[in-house]
């Protein structure tokens, strides 16, 4: 095992990673705040891992939730029934909520913590690469809303994350892909040895081979600590942690919640990033070439959905939250490993780079990937 640490003053907290950290009872027993858990997982990793958990904790008053599993179930309704659950326990303020499960159920376990008596503790035990590497990581807690994703939501950092990366070998191999596309970002903004490391180990990361994915998993963790723990609520440079976001969140919301996962059009969100960085003159060709064909390598998209057109990707974007009173913000690469927010972006730019930006179904680009 290996620790990483959040820091954050007096709410600090460790990132556990390493295989069979789900058994660690261990791990565990610090960072529950009274007697009462509850655990929070969906269909698919409850029979996987939830009795694994339970017989952890023994000792406590346990409840538990299990919700749908996917991205269309990332709602205020599915939150109610976690505080539906609390309250038939007859939980109380020192209660701690356990996330067991990917990026979904932490950011819905994380928000229902926050809300409930006005905050009570959790933790995450992320079991998806994706989670592992960004969400579970930073307090961003919430839900989807119809008009855009994560729409609703609070700051509410964890009590710890616990990564065991022997999960990873439940994981679907799309799953995997999409984990990977924020890993890439991380070296796209702020590590372009990062960036040359994974060129090199891409497809041992898609084999799963443990040593690869504990580097990429501890590596991109650290990035994100030291940006969190510089700006914790987003003022600042934790916006550069959005590469691709403004436009991913576009595709998410267009095409429907849960057709293309997250990392998936984060991807494609990046190579448009990407795209309008050549174009304003600030990423060569050669840069460009790079991004496409890691995207490629890690089995991830690289167009927009076919038949989104250019004034829908504006429509969506214009309630990113990241657009402020003076227009659309984005985050652009000033070169490979870093990055800027670019504020009051042209818009007549934009529009032209999304006109030329080609687009394919989803399941067309999956069958162009590698592998």
């Amino acid at each position: 095992m290996q620790t990483l640490m959040v820091e954050l003053d007096e709410r600090s907290y460790p990132i556990h990673v390493g295989p069979g950290l789900i058994d660690r009872g261990d791990l565990y027993a610090p960072y529950i705040a009274g007697r009462q858990v509850m655990i929070v997982t969906n269909e698919t990793v409850a029979a996987l891992y939830l009795q694994r958990v339970k017989a952890q904790l023994g000792d406590y008053q346990l409840a538990e939730t299990i919700l749908p599993d996917g991205e269309q179930y990332k709602t205020i309704d599915c939150v109610e029934q976690i505080w539906d659950g609390l309250l038939a326990a007859r939980f109380n303020r020192r209660a701690t909520i356990i996330a067991l499960g990917g990026g979904v159920i932490g950011d819905m376990a994380g928000f229902a913590a926050a809300c409930y008596q006005r905050g009570i503790a959790f933790i995450q035990v992320p079991t998806t690469l994706l989670s592992q590497v960004d969400s579970s990581v930073g307090g961003k807690t919430g839900v989807n809303h119809p008009r855009g994703k994560n729409m609703i939501g609070a700051f509410w950092q964890p009590r710890a994350v616990i990564i065991d990366t022997a999960t990873l070998e439940s994981l679907p191999p799309r799953e995997l892909s999409a984990g990977l596309a924020e890993v890439i970002k991380y070296g796209l903004i702020r590590d372009l040895e990062f960036l040359a490391w994974l060129e090199d180990n891409v497809e041992a990361l898609r084999a799963l081979d443990a040593q690869a994915l504990t580097k990429a998993i501890l590596r991109s963790c650290a990035v994100k600590a030291e940006i969190v723990a510089e700006d914790e609520t987003e003022q600042g440079v934790r916006a550069l942690l959005n590469l691709g976001h403004t436009f991913g969140h576009a595709i998410e919301t267009d095409q429907g919640y849960g057709r293309w996962l997250h990392g998936e059009a984060v991807a494609s969100g990046m190579m448009m990033a990407a795209t309008l960085s050549a174009r304003l003159n600030d990423l060569d060709a050669a840069a460009l070439a790079r991004v496409e064909t890691l995207l490629r390598a890690a089995g991830l998209p690289v167009h927009a959905p076919e038949g989104m057109s250019s004034e829908r990707f504006l429509e969506l974007m214009r309630l990113d939250k990241k657009v402020l009173d003076a227009g659309l913000r984005l985050v652009l690469l000033d070169r490979l490993g870093q990055a800027r927010v670019e504020a009051n972006v042209d818009e007549a730019l934009l529009v032209e780079m999304l006109n030329a930006y080609p687009r394919a179904t989803l399941a067309r680009q999956r069958d162009d990937s590698i592998g």
